[in-house]
């Protein structure tokens, strides 16, 4: 599997995951990893619903997203590390608790007082869209892209941390805009989903059109070009045998 991991903070990221993994206790897996980014998910979601009776808890969130950060992009990083991969339970197990955990954490953003449910719940359909189409494209190519137009899964928690950061310093009573019942919280994480169903958009349009310049338009078939070569190698065979054939039979006449 190749990975495209092409996001603005990769270099620093990597440096520091490099020697954190190089200084992690031996008593630590990568299994202790994921299930810490687990907690600092539900972290999140405790300091977003304590936040509903003291601003000061959303710093609890805030410290939530930096804890899940560390597990989920440390656990891998680990395990890559000590050369204990296991290729197949670790994609499985990282990637449906990333949904899981994205699931709390906007949606805790939801169960505040600061954002709408709603606009949460459209910031957590954009991601698992774009999400699907990660998996698809690593399925048919083989490619698993972790960033678009260099912003990643780091730069997203970065959006998050500074909109709650913004929530402590503004305050519940935040400006609301033009729109009724609808804050600058709230502006920004719709601002947030539609940058990602446009990736989604985007990314999966050129995907398809790639996809079908390689294998057609589906109105004639393709040239059948395995078939060909296994043809031509049976007709070099046979004239291989054919000569071999004619050299016995001289062979024989003197």
């Amino acid at each position: 599997m190749k990975r495209i991991q092409g996001n603005i903070v990769a270099r620093q990221e990597r440096r520091f995951l490099n020697w954190a993994c190089s200084v992690m206790p031996e008593q630590v897996s990568s299994d202790h990893l994921t299930a810490f980014g687990v907690f600092g998910a539900v972290l999140v979601v405790v300091g977003y619903v304590a936040g509903r009776s003291n601003v000061d808890f959303l710093w609890i969130a805030a410290l939530g997203y930096v804890i899940h950060w560390f597990g989920d992009s440390l656990d891998g990083s680990l395990a890559r590390y000590r050369n204990v991969s296991r290729p197949r339970y670790g994609y499985f197990l990282d990637h449906s608790l990333d949904v899981f955990c994205i699931v709390l954490m906007v949606g805790g953003m939801g169960l505040s007082s600061f954002a709408r449910m709603d606009v949460a719940m459209y910031v957590v359909v954009a991601y698992l869209i774009l999400a699907i189409h990660v998996f698809l494209k690593n399925h048919v190519t083989g490619t698993f892209q972790l960033s678009f137009i260099a912003l990643g899964p780091t730069e997203l928690r970065m959006v998050f941390v500074a909109i709650t950061v913004w929530m402590i310093i503004q305050g519940g009573d935040s400006y609301h805009l033009a729109l009724p019942g609808v804050s600058g919280y709230d502006i920004a994480l719709l601002v947030t989903g539609t940058v990602l169903f446009t990736l989604f958009i985007v990314n999966s349009v050129t995907m398809v059109l790639h996809l079908r310049a390689l294998e057609g338009d589906g109105r004639r078939p393709l040239p059948a070009i395995e078939p060909a070569r296994a043809a031509g190698a049976r007709q070099a065979s046979d004239i291989a045998r054919d000569r071999r054939s004619a050299s016995v039979q001289e062979s024989n006449a003197y």
